[in-house]
């Protein structure tokens, strides 16, 4: 299943936030910078769905605010 991600770098606390229409809003503390938030976000999101961190994929959006990720959804 693919999800809608809006991204909040360099915040307070990692959070994820579930939005209407099934996007995510996810915070990380890393800064947008040699893809860490990417790496900080697929860990927020695999922690969030208890899934391993393998398992959720960036499909697009590498330097955008606004990322889609493949995540496995029985």
């Amino acid at each position: 299943m693919k999800i809608i991600v809006l991204v909040k770098p360099r915040s307070k606390k990692t959070s994820v936030e579930k939005l209407a229409g099934g996007r995510f809003r996810v915070g990380v503390k890393e800064p947008p910078e040699g893809g860490r938030a990417n790496v900080a976000v697929g860990k927020a999101l695999a922690e969030f769905f208890s899934l391993p961190q393998s398992e959720v994929k960036l499909v697009r959006g590498s330097s955008s605010r606004r990322k889609i990720f493949e995540i496995p959804f029985e």
